[in-house]
């Protein structure tokens, strides 16, 4: 079975060399926050929920590097907001553990729910007492 990998048409459960390249280009441009690119790339039909071999979507790479911008642009493209990784991390607990307001506020108007993922947003606002999150969040 090896043959089919030497030949370059890959097996259907390994990506082909070249699509791992561009797959880890367009994380790049996610933790970049180089959202004009990012944008063309989801438009030209890259998939919007697209992850990473841990799991990580690539609004949880933009909302843990602080581009709001970035996260809208994602979520206004379908990506979904509460898309946990493979730990159980949400890009809304993710923007709390990194202090990122705009991004917190960006993924909160695309529908994240502060009580998802483990540990939670707010789990991660009491954690670190952050009473004006919590506030935000509607917990006490």
């Amino acid at each position: 079975m090896s043959e089919h990998t030497e030949s370059g048409s890959g097996s259907p459960d390994v990506p082909d060399e070249d699509v791992i390249e561009l797959a880890t280009k367009i994380f790049d441009l996610a933790r970049q926050g180089e959202v004009e690119t990012l944008a063309a790339y989801l438009d030209a039909g890259v998939p919007a929920n697209l992850t990473n071999d841990r799991g990580d979507t690539l609004v949880m790479l933009a909302a843990y590097h602080g581009h709001a911008e970035a996260v809208t642009a994602l979520l206004a493209r379908g990506a979904e907001a509460d898309r946990a990784n493979d730990r159980g991390q949400t890009p809304l607990a993710g923007a709390v553990f990194k202090g990122e307001e705009a991004v917190i506020r960006a993924l909160l108007a695309g529908g994240a729910d502060p009580d998802a993922g483990t540990p939670s947003a707010v789990d991660t606002a009491r954690m670190f007492a952050k009473a004006d999150l919590l506030e935000l969040f509607g917990a006490k």
